[in-house]
Order: C-alpha cells, then sequence, then structure tokens
C-alpha cells in the first residue's frame, strides 16, 4: 500500500481494517475477558477512591438509599460473619463518628483509614493493588478479624452479653 493510500485510509477511519489484514493469521483476537482486564488495568486505580466515596455517601444520606448488599451468611444461618456490621462502621467512620463505628465494629475505624490510604496510593501510582502490599499483610489482618469475631461469638452467644449491635 502506497503512502498516500495509507494516509487516505487513515482519514476515513480504515486502518483498523489494513492493520487487520496485515497480522499474521496465527494470532487470535482478543478475548471479551482480556479487554476488561486491559480496561480495569487502564482505570481500575480509581476504583478504591469510588468505593471509599459510595460508602461515605451511604453513611451521609442513610443506608436505606443506597443499595447495599445484605450478609449471605447471617441470611441464611442467622449467625453474624467476621465482617457483619464493617459497612456500617466504616460509614460512621468516614462521617467522623468514631463512638457509633466502635459500637459496630471494632475495625470499622481502621477499615476506614485504609481505604483513604488505598484510595491516595492507588491514584498517586495509577495501580489498583500497592505494591507494598504482601500476602503475609493480608494473612495478619484475616488472622486478627477472626479472632475478634471469635471473642464476639464467645460473648454473644456463649455469655450471652450483647456483643453484635441490634441495628
Amino acid at each position: 500500500m502506497t503512502a498516500y493510500a495509507r494516509l487516505t485510509a487513515s482519514a476515513l477511519g480504515f486502518v483498523d481494517c489494513v492493520m487487520e489484514a496485515s497480522t499474521p493469521p496465527n494470532t487470535r483476537p482478543r478475548s471479551a475477558r482480556r479487554r476488561w482486564l486491559e480496561r480495569l488495568r487502564h482505570g481500575g486505580f480509581l476504583l478504591p477512591a469510588a468505593l471509599t466515596g459510595y460508602l461515605g455517601l451511604k453513611g451521609w444520606l442513610g443506608h436505606g438509599l443506597l443499595p447495599g448488599w445484605s450478609c449471605p451468611l447471617r441470611a441464611l444461618t442467622g449467625i453474624p460473619c467476621p465482617t457483619c456490621f464493617l459497612t456500617r462502621a466504616v460509614c460512621a467512620s468516614l462521617q467522623g463518628n468514631l463512638s457509633e463505628s466502635l459500637r459496630w465494629h471494632a475495625f470499622g475505624p481502621a477499615a476506614a483509614v485504609a481505604l483513604l490510604v488505598w484510595s491516595v496510593v492507588s491514584i498517586r501510582s495509577r495501580r489498583l493493588v500497592p505494591l507494598q502490599l504482601e500476602g503475609r499483610h493480608l494473612v495478619v489482618i484475616s488472622v486478627a478479624l477472626l479472632l475478634y469475631w471469635g471473642v464476639r461469638m464467645a460473648l454473644h452467644y456463649g455469655l450471652g452479653l450483647p456483643a453484635f449491635p441490634t441495628r
């Protein structure tokens, strides 16, 4: 194809057709999953900020006005999961109401701070998952959350003390 024909084709929007015709036959087109992952890689770093903004707005407007998920374990069995009431606690923390946040869940203020830090770090680094986050960090957080849940379960169901809030 001559330079004039290429310039005319690009001006008319036919570059994709020319490019596809010149690709080797053994390369396959990108799948929808791969295209989605590439889009997520380019814009996914905004997800933590969007989540933090959503939770802040949910706390400001009230929990009934914005959609959310209820705990499936609690809905099926009546037993709260380790993260039950954590969303409400984070919303209260983002509103600056720490006493209410701690009443809902002890990890609420820490989770709110972690969301804010994650939002800033992901926007500054343009990465969804920060490089500093390692698997051992997640293990420590998970173990602490499970221990806290075990204590709450023992207090509530073993000793009959109100360890879980009543709406």
